[in-house]
């Protein structure tokens, strides 16, 4: 790959993004070819990339070194993000080669990203993904361009803090019409607010963190209800794969009469179990980007963390959301028509792969999480918060972390499909 960008890309240097004063720059971004002053799979390398293309927004603590990359043009998406500067691994997925080809796809533009703003469901009667006139199948299945190529507005920022909004108007599959405000405050975490998240030390261990606080307002004159159908904020994180990379969600133990199948594996096609391992309380899940599949926890079974660990970087993703409690009614988003429209999941995880054709957005995988459906009336808002928390350091010190917050060890995880 380092040779495949260094063979296309001639050196011409260009500025370092982002403005560490909080005022706003107006600066266009440069046209040129791309100053490669970093090394491939770097944050550095990934941010050339991105400012090259468009604005960039980058946060950063005091030190510089807890930095995150969040693009305005692109719905206020957190691109990436690094515990070790510019020089430190990229550790959300970009799709390099689609970026740089400026092209377009009639179904969704892969960027890539480690935060995005989407809004549910995706499948079923009240499907955003899908036109009136056409069937409910993949070949239809198109991202609305307000959550896809539209810009929010960027309201303010400064070095820790970026804050954006969108008015829309979005009409669902059943044919009814939604009319909303989008806020979405992204905030970058401190050592101290991560630490209370976990309820554990953090000493010894680098870490960089951030939230997406994202509020719905109904601006319409209609009450959103069962009969029109109702909204979710739904956040996606793609994140790199590799042969290494476990997704990891614990979960409610209890009886399936009561709770429910612990994993919902039938969004694409039925999980093999050499990609899908339920033990005891906890799911552990092939984030390799080699098969197409998708996995969903139901809210009675969802816990508020979710989490991945790369054993070859080293590197455990933890998500976290606001969970409420004793809320059941999530939408459905299956690519069918439903009876029960709003028994849907909290949780995503989608693992990448090539289709029959052999097309393939990238080499990636998914963490996903969803607000509950949202029934409001006009002035009426809802409020998900996603927040993604990345440490390493000794491996001690992460299986502490583990088995606190998921109730596994490091060596379970790395071990789980061997």
């Amino acid at each position: 790959m380092k040779n495949r960008f260094l063979f296309f890309f001639m050196v011409l240097i260009i500025p370092a993004c982002g403005n560490q004063s909080g005022k706003k720059d107006d600066k266009k971004p440069s046209t040129g070819l791309i100053v490669h002053q970093y090394s491939p799979g770097s944050f550095g390398f990934d941010l050339e990339i991105l400012e090259n293309h468009h604005k960039i927004i980058l946060l950063s603590d005091t030190s510089g070194k807890a930095l995150a990359a969040v693009s305005p043009d692109w719905q206020g998406r957190v691109m990436t993000s690094s515990f070790n500067g510019k020089d430190g691994i990229s550790l959300g997925w970009i799709n390099h080669e689609f970026i740089l080809s400026k092209e377009s796809r009639p179904d969704m533009h892969p960027f890539g990203g480690e935060d995005r703003f989407w809004l549910g469901p995706e499948g079923g009667q009240f499907s955003l993904f899908f036109k009136q006139a056409e069937t409910i199948e993949l070949s239809s299945w198109k991202v609305p361009e307000v959550i896809d190529t539209e810009p929010f507005e960027t309201i303010d920022y400064t070095n820790t803090h970026a804050r954006f909004r969108k008015s829309l108007s979005l009409v669902n599959f059943s044919g009814h019409t939604f009319n909303l405000l989008v806020e979405r405050d992204i905030n970058l975490l401190t050592m101290e607010q991560v630490s209370n998240i976990l309820g554990t030390n953090l000493t010894g261990l680098e870490s960089v963190s951030f939230e997406s606080v994202n509020t719905i307002t109904n601006t319409g004159n209609k009450p959103w209800n069962k009969d029109m159908g109702a909204l979710s904020i739904w956040i996606l994180g793609m994140f790199q794969a590799s042969d290494s990379s476990t997704v990891v969600i614990p979960f409610k133990k209890g009886d399936i009469s009561e709770l429910g199948p612990v994993v919902n594996d039938h969004y694409f096609v039925k999980i093999p179990p050499e990609r899908l391992i339920v033990k005891d309380d906890i799911i552990f899940f092939k984030g390799d980007g080699k098969f197409r599949c998708k996995l969903g926890v139901s809210p009675k079974r969802a816990l508020p963390f979710l989490g991945t660990y790369d054993a070859r970087t080293n590197v455990l993703t933890v998500i976290n959301i606001n969970l409420p409690e004793n809320n059941t009614e999530y939408v459905n988003s299956l690519l069918e028509i439903r009876d029960d429209p709003f028994s849907g999941d909290v949780y995503n995880s989608y693992n990448d792969g090539p289709t029959k054709s052999g097309d393939q957005y990238g080499s990636y995988f998914e963490l996903e999480t969803l607000s509950p459906a949202a029934f409001l009336s006009p002035g009426e808002s809802i409020t998900h918060i996603h927040r993604t928390i990345h440490l390493t350091g000794e491996r001690k010190e992460l299986d502490e972390i583990c088995l606190k917050i998921f109730g596994t060890s490091i060596d379970k995880i790395e071990n789980a499909f061997q």
